[in-house]
């Protein structure tokens, strides 16, 4: 070291807290660990060496052994048993236990002497009928233990034999035998005859066999022999192979037997159930399977243990997998279990969780026929799985589990799982265990098969023959009153244990209920009051609203309105809470909307049961607002909002859009000159040549008069007004022949339009356009539409309930068929319908081959149904769909979704009751002197409110442009009305002056008249004049 002219010696500091000699300490400790560790892991390497040198030494012992003990077999009883007679498998004989000592089951001379030895022992058998003799002599007794060893031994030897020469034998598996002397048949034989259950040893046989994994050894021999197998319906025979697993599946679970449990890995149910289409291949296996003693036993040990993942073997292949072929076998054999009259309800829980869970593995299996429905909730292109995930079945696996979940089995589990469930009503009845259970296992159940299963078989069973909607709806009623829903996790392996206890039941009820609504009558539901009464469905009203409000506002799924909605796959690998919620929000809105739309057809329920509470201004706010909550509640339950607050928001989608469109701007290049006595046809032809931007920008007008002179006035937005006020009376009219008119003097499109006009569809495409750009701009006109046309702008599928707004007559006829109590064959119908247009009468067949099929009591119903898709939906399907694409030019579906029927009429037309005059007067201004107090002011408003209501409309026309209101109040009228008085002073000049009017303004010009019956007659005089804007 250094000197560095500094003679101060300078103590080092360590600011790491420790001294060197406690990191030396630490170091030592360590190095002493290490060192340890590295003398154990030698230690266990020398220990394992020697275990393998020693089994490694004990293997080749054994094998010298087995070469000698071979030979001395070959000395003694011939290479070919030669030297082989009855007294060889007596138990004082060497014969077999040399043989199972050496044998070896890929060495070809021993395989041949194995085969041999069954041979020999089935014909010795067939000649003396006494086995146990044969193998104990005459005091089994006193030798059962080596004769129940030699005998264990010998099955499974040939059990193992068959396994390792599986696929030289693979065409003589699995068939029925026509030679009894095949090499497979004598081997299977013999362990049929082992095996029997009338021998003293058989229950220790087959439990060794099992201990031996015997079902796993079977499995990969029936993979093997059933790609050879072809079917051969004239042999009724059961193979050896099937009687072997007959009696193995017989033996286990009866009584008294001593059979030890095994892993259920290596069970009949995880081993052979998941082969596909099993009882193809073994026919009479089945019918002993579905013996109810054997399923029940089976089924209970499935429930125990199928949850565990390791249990279930590989997959046969892709199209194949484990689960789908275990379900498919199980459910094809219980409904015979099922059926028993004394099926117990343990047996069925245990089917309902076995079902439940392997449906949760299975992808959607898409119907073999069209559904009934058009629009279903159970929508199978929105239940597909992400690409990633998606599995295509086999076909032929597909179809048995479709058709064993046929009605039958449904309404069978149903039924069973219900009889513990109290059909009693009200809140009076507590609930059991016993009962929560039953219900939580159905709606578990259902839940799934509607995500996997084609609905339209499973829909009518549910609704129309079990008790479903009646038990949920008791249980659901009772826990609403009672404010306490137990808890259902553990029927669905996914749901923890803090989820609402009203999830799976509203998942399972409203699809059902919905269904039912689609086919019940008016007068059942109304006054039959059924399926529920009116005053349960006021109460089912406020569960599915609470419910929708929870779910879509207080604790919404996560992108909600952006996720599609998955089946319940998605548990292994999102989130599964967030897609069961998300399926309930769909099935509870849509049933809260039909249930609004039997409302409006006559209201049992006061409107705000519907709304929901804490709408404000600031949820309003929000709607317009993509990707909020409250957007999302406005695409899918609108209804849990008032109506005024819709408009509002629909008002506010539209002037953003008019905004984003610049469509106010002071320069308009759409101008149209339009003829007054001409202005259908003006109009089509200007209007058609539109792009859609220029449809949502400004039109002005000018009107010519019969003279050809341009009308005096400049459009600032009132003569635009008129124009789609007088267009669209003359477009509707019914005597332009585009429209009909119902009994009721609603609109909809004439079925015979195209023999009026060659231009039809056009014409259609063109009105829809037109109503859909006076809602756009928010003029109402007055064009009442029928209903059943009205929920086509929302592209709803029309039903029976829907013909009485088209054909009152027509559906009570129908209905008279369907309650008919006679021979309705009698009445010599036809699947056929006339139609009358204009005198010319042509029949249309309702399906194939209808003119030939007679209307009887069988098929009355989809008669009744078919009649009424004619009338509503396929007659008008062109006029519709033309004048559809027309309306949605300007007007998107997701902003007339807000609205039902009955509002959405309300939009276009406004209410059909007299003008609200003092909301006119609360919302007017003032200008040129006159003021709210001025006598001619008091004398005017007395004067309008004294008018009827035809020349109020009138009135409003004149001065607005529009003979309707804004449909919210005068409060939205832009700009405000406003009374300007005219002529300055009250001169006999001025008081000769009629009134006028600025419609682009919405200002009335009004002289100071002296008195009440002068302002009534010049008023009257004006807004009667029609005199165009010449009078501005």
């Amino acid at each position: 070291m250094f000197f560095n002219g500094d003679p101060s010696t300078r103590k080092r500091v360590d600011l790491g807290g420790r001294s060197s000699k406690e990191r030396d300490r630490q170091k030592l400790l360590e190095q002493t660990r290490l060192e340890r560790n590295r003398r154990l892991w030698v230690k266990q390497q020398n220990a394992a060496a020697l275990k393998i040198q020693k089994w490694f030494r004990g293997r080749k012992a054994v094998e010298a052994e087995q070469s000698t003990v071979r030979e001395q077999f070959f000395g003694t009883y011939g290479k070919y048993c030669q030297n082989v007679d009855r007294h060889c498998f007596s138990s004082d004989s060497e014969f077999l236990r040399q043989l199972l000592f050496f044998f070896n089951a890929q060495n070809t001379d021993d395989f041949t002497i194995l085969v041999e030895t069954c041979r020999l022992l089935l014909q010795n058998v067939r000649d003396s009928g006494d086995i146990v003799s044969l193998f104990a002599g005459v005091d089994y007794s006193t030798k059962h233990a080596l004769v129940d060893y030699r005998v264990k031994q010998l099955a499974f030897t040939c059990i193992w034999a068959i396994y390792q020469n599986r696929k030289q034998l693979k065409d003589q598996l699995v068939m029925v035998p026509r030679d009894s002397s095949l090499t497979a048949t004598l081997l299977l034989e013999a362990v049929v005859l082992l095996i029997d259950p009338k021998l003293p040893w058989a229950c220790k046989v087959v439990g060794y066999l099992l201990q031996r994994n015997a079902f796993a050894l079977f499995r990969e021999i029936v993979l093997t022999g059933k790609e050879n197998t072809k079917s051969d319906n004239s042999i009724r025979n059961a193979s050896p192979l099937e009687r072997i697993l007959a009696l193995m599946i017989s033996h286990i679970g009866q009584h008294p037997c001593i059979c030890p449990n095994i892993n259920p890995q290596w069970s009949f149910s995880s081993q052979m159930l998941t082969i596909p289409l099993l009882w193809r291949l073994f026919p009479s296996l089945k019918e002993v399977f579905a013996t109810r003693g054997l399923s029940q036993h089976y089924i209970h040990q499935m429930a125990q243990c199928v949850r565990n993942a390791y249990v279930l073997p590989n997959d046969v292949s892709v199209e194949c997998p484990g689960y789908a072929c275990l379900l498919g076998n199980t459910v094809e054999t219980a409904g015979a279990a099922l059926s028993h009259a004394d099926c117990s309800f343990e047996m069925a829980m245990d089917l309902a969780a076995v079902t439940t869970f392997l449906l949760e593995a299975l992808p959607p299996i898409k119907s073999s026929s069209p559904e009934i429905r058009q629009s279903s909730t159970m929508d199978e292109d929105d239940m597909a799985l992400p690409d990633e995930m998606e599995i295509v079945l086999n076909k032929d696996l597909e179809q048995q589990i479709a058709h064993a979940m046929h009605s039958r089995f449904l309404l069978q589990l149903t039924n069973v799982l219900f009889r513990e469930v109290s059909m009693v009503s009200g809140s009076n009845h507590g609930l059991d265990d016993k009962e929560v259970a039953a219900i939580g296992a159905v709606c578990a159940f259902l839940h799934v098969a509607f995500s996997t299963l084609p609905v339209d078989r499973m829909m009518t069973v549910l609704a129309f023959r079990t008790e479903l909607v009646r038990v949920l709806w008791n249980f659901m009623k009772q826990c609403h009153e009672n404010k306490k829903w137990p808890s259902l996790p553990e029927q669905l392996s996914y749901l923890p244990g803090d989820v609402p206890g009203w999830l799976l039941p509203l998942a399972v009820f409203c699809p059902v209920y919905k269904y039912m609504l689609m086919l019940v009558g008016n007068e059942e539901f109304y006054e039959q009051e059924k399926p529920l009464s009116l005053k349960d469905v006021r109460c089912l009203i406020v569960i599915l609203r609470q419910a929708l409000w929870q779910l879509l506002w207080v604790n919404p799924t996560a992108h909600s309105n952006s996720v599609k909605l998955v089946k319940n796959t998605s548990a292994y690998n999102g989130n599964p809470v967030e897609s069961i919620k998300q399926r309930v929000s769909l099935v509870a809105s849509e049933l809260l909307s039909q249930l609004q739309d039997w409302n409006n057809r006559r209201q049992f329920a006061p409107p705000s049961d519907f709304h929901a509470d804490g709408v404000d201004d600031s949820f309003i706010s929000q709607a317009i607002i993509d990707g909020t909550k409250a957007n999302d509640i406005m695409k899918r339950a609108p209804f849990l909002v008032p109506f005024t607050s819709r408009v509002k928001i629909f008002n506010s989608q539209l002037l953003a859009i008019r905004q984003r469109q610049g469509s106010h701007g002071v320069f308009t290049r759409n101008r149209f000159r339009i003829r007054r006595d001409h202005i259908l046809e003006d109009a089509y032809n200007q209007m058609s040549a539109l792009s859609e931007e220029d449809l949502r920008g400004l039109i002005r007008v000018s009107f010519i008069n019969e003279f050809g002179v341009e009308e005096a006035g400049i459009d600032g937005g009132g003569i635009f007004k008129d124009f789609m006020e007088n267009i669209t009376r003359a477009a509707f009219d019914v005597q332009y022949g585009l429209f009909k008119e119902t009994s009721d003097h609603l609109l909809y499109p004439n079925p015979g339009s195209g023999m009026i006009h060659e231009q039809h569809l056009q014409f259609f495409h063109f009105l829809g356009t037109l109503l859909a750009k006076a809602m756009f701009e928010g003029i109402l006109v007055d064009i009442p539409f029928a209903t059943f046309f009205l929920s086509k702008l929302k592209q709803k599928y029309n039903y029976l309930n829907d013909l009485p707004s088209l054909d009152p007559e027509l559906y009570r006829h129908l209905i008279f068929l369907k309650r008919y109590q006679g021979d309705i064959s009698d009445l010599e119908l036809y699947f056929v319908i006339v139609n009358n247009e204009y005198g010319e009468k042509t029949e249309e067949e309702l399906l194939p081959g209808g003119r030939n099929q007679r209307v009887t009591n069988d098929n009355v119903i989809p008669f009744t149904h078919l009649v009424s898709n004619y009338r509503l939906n396929y007659q008008i399907r062109l006029q519709s769909s033309h004048f559809m694409r027309g309306f949605q030019q300007l007007i998107k579906k997701e902003w007339i979704d807000m609205f039902n029927e009955h509002e959405l009429q309300l939009l276009i037309s406004g209410s059909l009751e007299s003008l609200d005059i003092d909301d006119l007067r609360s919302h007017t201004n003032y200008a040129g002197g006159y003021h709210s107090e001025h006598y001619v002011i008091e004398m005017f408003w007395e004067v309008l409110k004294g008018f009827s209501l035809e020349n109020q409309k009138k009135f409003l026309k004149f001065v607005t442009g529009c003979s309707r209101g804004p449909l919210l109040g005068f409060k939205y009228l832009e700009p405000v009305f406003c009374i300007q008085r005219a002529g300055g002073t009250a001169s006999e000049e001025a008081l000769d002056r009629l009134p006028t009017s600025a419609t682009c303004m919405n200002l009335l010009k009004l002289p100071p008249y002296r008195s009440k019956e002068q302002l009534a007659t010049k008023l009257l005089y004006s807004i009667n004049a029609d005199a165009g804007f010449d009078l501005s």
